[in-house]
Protein backbone atom coordinates (compact mmCIF):
# COMPACT_ATOMS: atom_id res chain seq x y z
CA UNK A 1 0.00 0.00 0.00
CA UNK A 2 1.21 3.48 -0.97
CA UNK A 3 1.07 6.45 1.64
CA UNK A 4 0.56 9.88 0.29
CA UNK A 5 1.57 12.65 1.97
CA UNK A 6 -0.96 15.88 2.03
CA UNK A 7 0.03 19.41 2.65
CA UNK A 8 -1.98 21.94 4.00
CA UNK A 9 -1.96 25.25 5.78
CA UNK A 10 -3.56 25.85 9.22
CA UNK A 11 -6.49 27.43 9.43
CA UNK A 12 -5.32 29.19 12.59
CA UNK A 13 -1.72 30.26 12.36
CA UNK A 14 -1.39 30.16 8.21
CA UNK A 15 1.41 27.64 9.03
CA UNK A 16 2.24 24.67 6.64
CA UNK A 17 1.37 21.54 7.67
CA UNK A 18 1.37 17.70 7.07
CA UNK A 19 -0.67 14.66 7.06
CA UNK A 20 0.00 10.84 5.87
CA UNK A 21 -3.00 9.33 3.98
CA UNK A 22 -3.66 5.80 3.35
CA UNK A 23 -5.45 4.46 0.24
CA UNK A 24 -8.41 3.14 2.99
CA UNK A 25 -8.75 6.48 4.33
CA UNK A 26 -10.73 8.17 1.52
CA UNK A 27 -13.13 10.70 2.64
CA UNK A 28 -12.91 10.27 6.31
CA UNK A 29 -12.55 13.41 8.68
CA UNK A 30 -9.92 13.34 11.18
CA UNK A 31 -8.34 16.05 13.85
CA UNK A 32 -4.97 16.69 13.86
CA UNK A 33 -3.20 19.20 16.46
CA UNK A 34 -1.30 21.89 14.17
CA UNK A 35 2.56 21.54 14.59
CA UNK A 36 3.26 24.87 15.32
CA UNK A 37 0.34 26.83 17.34
CA UNK A 38 -1.10 23.14 18.39
CA UNK A 39 -5.00 24.66 17.81
CA UNK A 40 -6.85 21.68 16.92
CA UNK A 41 -7.67 21.45 12.92
CA UNK A 42 -10.44 19.22 11.42
CA UNK A 43 -9.01 17.34 8.03
CA UNK A 44 -11.71 15.34 5.10
CA UNK A 45 -9.57 13.38 3.41
CA UNK A 46 -9.25 13.18 -0.24
CA UNK A 47 -12.14 10.95 -1.44
CA UNK A 48 -13.49 10.60 -5.37
CA UNK A 49 -13.00 14.98 -5.83
CA UNK A 50 -8.96 14.72 -4.95
CA UNK A 51 -9.91 17.64 -2.51
CA UNK A 52 -8.38 18.06 1.36
CA UNK A 53 -11.36 19.99 3.24
CA UNK A 54 -9.50 22.32 5.97
CA UNK A 55 -11.22 23.88 8.68
CA UNK A 56 -10.87 25.10 12.38
CA UNK A 57 -11.94 22.42 15.12
CA UNK A 58 -14.25 23.98 17.71
CA UNK A 59 -13.66 27.88 16.69
CA UNK A 60 -14.71 31.28 15.43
Amino acid sequence: MLTSTLEFDCPWCGERNFVEQEPGDAGQWLVQDCAVCCRPIELRLPGDLGVLEVRREGGD
